[in-house]
């Protein structure tokens, strides 16, 4: 909420398919093939896809961005991860099922924008909006709006619609909001180390400058949507989207997770707090007890992780592997989305 606020004021891994999995010769499925087979695709009130995880040892962080340092081995049990983002249809579903109510159409309490004309507090959101003109990058509140009217079902506002967009990924959602649905679902919000291995998808990737490999565009393609061209001014599209991409747009990392990497970034279960890989646990870590960002040091903040389709080397690199992201919980905006993992029990 008080990133609107700010706006307001302005403005006033291991794939399923196993090759041991027959007998050789027979062709007589094996106990654990069965299994394998039986549990990728759990039940649960969606439908989606979940690829299962294997648990392992993998180096987390990144010794390019200060807030992912130092490079710490972290040791995670199995999981079962959605395969993509959630997307509209998934979400649609369950605010039918259950009347939910996002934090972005909700009404607004004075009492949170104190000194703030009450006529400008109308349920709304932050929308990316390109600036006709830029001296400096300095500024993010050049190309952010708040719009009132923008929600999950309208996510750049009143007159845009999700109608012919139902498997693009929801956005506008509030932190509360996803963890809503991860629980209507059956499911959980991923640890920001559960999303990170299941990213890095492959046990020689801590080296990768890029969670798809070492090369910004493999065999001369795009692999993930990110902004092109000069931002915020300018996305030449050269990944083929402008703003959001539809889910499994492009293609899956070694375990059959899409969009691990831009698209938009997806909240994660942890406190953000920059010194936390200092100390943080080797096993299963779940993150620290409180949130602390010292840029805004009274602000409730959670791990967002991925980048988003506004990610670019000109202004934000943290689409790049082992980096992170940082979101005010009830701030949602028309870049953020997330998806669920569940427990193997």
């Amino acid at each position: 909420m008080l990133f609107n606020l700010t706006l307001i004021t302005c403005l006033s891994l291991f794939s399923t398919k196993d090759t041991l999995s027959c007998c050789v010769g027979e062709n007589i499925p094996t106990r654990a093939g069965m299994i394998k087979s039986q549990i990728a695709q759990l039940k649960s009130k969606t439908t989606d896809k979940m690829i299962l995880v294997e648990g392992g040892k993998f180096l987390m962080g990144s010794s390019n961005f200060e807030d992912s340092k130092p490079l710490h081995q972290v040791q995670l049990n199995s999981f079962y991860m959605d395969e993509h983002e959630v997307t509209n249809a998934q979400f649609a579903q369950f605010v039918k099922e259950t009347g939910y109510v996002t934090v972005a159409e909700r009404e607004l309490d004075p009492k949170d924008f104190p000194g703030v004309d009450p006529k400008m507090l109308v349920p709304g959101s932050a929308v990316f909006s390109k600036p006709k003109e830029l001296n400096s990058l300095n500024n993010y509140l050049m190309w952010w709006e708040y719009v009132p009217g923008a929600n999950w079902q309208h996510p750049e506002g009143p007159n845009s619609s999700i109608k012919d967009k139902m498997n693009y990924p929801v956005v506008q959602v509030a932190y509360e909001d996803a963890a809503a649905y991860a629980k209507w679902a059956g499911k959980r919000l991923p640890t920001e180390a559960e999303w990170e291995y299941a990213a890095r998808g492959r046990k020689d990737a801590n080296d990768d400058l890029y969670y798809w490999g070492k090369d910004l565009k493999p065999n001369g393609k795009w692999t993930a949507n990110i902004y092109q061209g000069k931002f915020p001014v300018q996305d030449s599209k050269e990944d083929g989207f402008e703003g959001t991409a539809p889910v499994k747009s492009f293609q899956a990392n070694a375990l059959g997770l899409y969009d691990m990497e831009g698209n938009v970034w997806e909240w994660c279960a942890d406190f953000y707090r920059p010194d936390y890989y200092q100390h943080s646990t080797t096993a299963n870590p779940k993150g620290p007890q409180d949130s602390y960002d010292p840029q805004e040091p009274n602000l409730e903040k959670r791990v967002q992780r991925g980048g988003s389709f506004l990610c670019n080397d000109q202004y934000c690199e943290r689409y790049k592997a082992g980096s992170r992201g940082k979101g005010e919980v009830n701030s949602p905006t028309n870049n953020v989305g997330f998806r669920c993992v569940k427990d193997i029990k």
